[in-house]
């Protein structure tokens, strides 16, 4: 079992595919981290954009042999910030259909430390080449995207939540 971490602004105890958006990193779904500090992080940022203000971090514990065995194929962990990864995210971030692919996508995230890079390389104005030299010197965080239903409902278990503090 390995322990995964969703920051928002409302605790999450049954999570719903087709509740998230559709055009971002690896597609609509519900997205974790491994990341405690990641997810506290994106609690915040939500939090802040909301009237009440409140951030809150949901904590689960998911089965990742059982959702590969589900998933089989369709379960994708991209390692680095490469050509693929750089591809699929594009694609998913322009609501393409490469996200279809998947149940589950692993990776890294395209956040403030590595968007610009993303967006120059999908706007032309920089090649391939020089998007993948810049990426090679971010440091990689980690999201965990689950697009399956079936894959929540039979791999996750959400333990408990707390209340963040305002930062």
């Amino acid at each position: 079992m390995t322990s995964l971490f969703h920051g928002s602004n409302a605790i999450v105890q049954n999570p719903l595919v087709k509740i998230g958006r559709p055009k971002v990193d690896f597609g609509q779904g519900f997205y974790m981290t491994k990341l405690r500090e990641q997810a506290e992080s994106w609690a915040q940022t939500i939090a802040s954009r909301t009237r009440d203000g409140k951030a809150f971090l949901s904590c689960y514990e998911y089965d990742e042999q059982k959702a590969k065995e589900i998933a089989g194929s369709r379960y994708k962990v991209f390692d680095a910030y490469d050509m693929e990864w750089l591809d699929y995210v594009v694609d998913c971030r322009k609501g393409g259909v490469m996200q279809n692919n998947y149940d589950v996508v692993e990776g890294g995230v395209a956040n403030d430390n590595v968007i610009d890079t993303v967006e120059d390389y999908e706007n032309g104005i920089i090649t391939a080449e020089q998007a993948l030299g810049q990426l090679v010197y971010k440091k990689v965080n980690h999201q965990i995207c689950i697009r399956s239903q079936l894959v929540i409902d039979s791999c996750l278990k959400f333990v408990d939540a707390e209340e963040l503090e305002r930062v």
